[in-house]
This record gives C-alpha cells, sequence and structure tokens, in this order.
C-alpha cells in the first residue's frame, strides 16, 4: 500500500514537473494505476499536491538544519545548505510554479518553516557582517531562495547553469563580494 502511494507521489512529481496543470488521471496513467487508486490514496488534487509539498518542507528542513548546524560562519552554511539542496530543489521545482498558481496560499503556508530557517540563517550572516542589509533578512532569504528554484527550473542538459552557478549567484545576491563567492564554491577560503 505505501509502496503504491510513494510511486504515485514519484510519478506525480515528474508528470507535474513536464505539465503542473496536469490531472489525476495523468498521474494514474502514468503511475500504472487506475485513477480509482489515485484518489483511495489522495482524496483530491490539493491533497496530492499537499503531501508533496509536506515531503519536500522534510526534506529541504533536514538539508537546511545540517548545513546551518556543520558550519560557524553564515555565507559557508549557505554554500553547504545549496550543495545539499540543489537535487531537492531540481526534485521539487514544480512546487514553485505551483506555489503562483491558485494552491499558492497552501504551498506558502506549508514552506513556513522552512521559511524561517532560510530567514534565521539570513540575519545570523547580516548580524555578522557576512550578508548585505540591504532588505530585511525575511524578504532578502525569500528573494535569494526564489533566485535558487528559477535557476533549478531553468537548468540546461549541458550544466550551464547547474549548483555552482546558482551558489555563486545567490551569494551574490546576499552581498557576498564575487571573490569570497567563488573561493567558498571552489573551497578555496
Amino acid at each position: 500500500m505505501n509502496e503504491t502511494r510513494d510511486r504515485i507521489l514519484d510519478v506525480a512529481l515528474d508528470v507535474l514537473g513536464d505539465d503542473p496543470d496536469a490531472g489525476m488521471g495523468d498521474i494514474a496513467t502514468a503511475a500504472g494505476v487506475v485513477r480509482r487508486t489515485v484518489y483511495g490514496h489522495f482524496p483530491s488534487r490539493l491533497d496530492l499536491l499537499r503531501t508533496l509539498m509536506q515531503r519536500a518542507v522534510a526534506e529541504m528542513t533536514a538539508v537546511l538544519t545540517e548545513a546551518d548546524a556543520g558550519s560557524a560562519d553564515a555565507d559557508a552554511a549557505w554554500v553547504q545548505f545549496v550543495a545539499r539542496l540543489w537535487p531537492v530543489a531540481h526534485r521539487y521545482r514544480v512546487l514553485l510554479a505551483l506555489r503562483r498558481g491558485e494552491y499558492g496560499e497552501t504551498i506558502h503556508g506549508l514552506l513556513g518553516p522552512v521559511d524561517e530557517l532560510l530567514a534565521d540563517l539570513v540575519k545570523r550572516g547580516q548580524d555578522s557582517g557576512v550578508f548585505a542589509r540591504h532588505l530585511p533578512a525575511t524578504v532578502l532569504s525569500q528573494v535569494v531562495y526564489g533566485a535558487l528554484f528559477a535557476i533549478a527550473d531553468n537548468d540546461r542538459p549541458d550544466g550551464a547553469l547547474g549548483a555552482r552557478a546558482a551558489t555563486i549567484t545567490s551569494l551574490l545576491m546576499l552581498g557576498v563580494p564575487e571573490t569570497r563567492a567563488v573561493a567558498l564554491v571552489d573551497n578555496r577560503p
């Protein structure tokens, strides 16, 4: 039972990644089950999306907590966060597109714990003088977080917009000087 549910969730990410407007029937077909099976696990499309979002939030929270705990400097913690987040961002990037649609309020609400952790990390960086203060930490963290997902959403098969580019770009947006950003990413602080 859980195996089928997990398969539906995994397939839903792929299907919705290709078409954010895909319906439950599309997901059922791709998962190799009938619609009734999908609805048996997820009574509505919102329930399916909520479950995907809860899974994403759990993974992102774990990634951010690990990265923040393992590094004293906020900019180094940010580099670790992006490195660990990158595969997660690719897997769940469709949720950013869905966040702008009819399910936006629900998705935004579920992201609360991640938003708070990011704002805390940015605030720590601002307090230590590592990150710029041109925006409040809550706003700056969201701008940079959105940019990471935008880069992940536009990442090409040739790797030109990979994790390295996303990390450097996000550090620059946070106010880290370019030479320090490149050195952090290339492990040469």
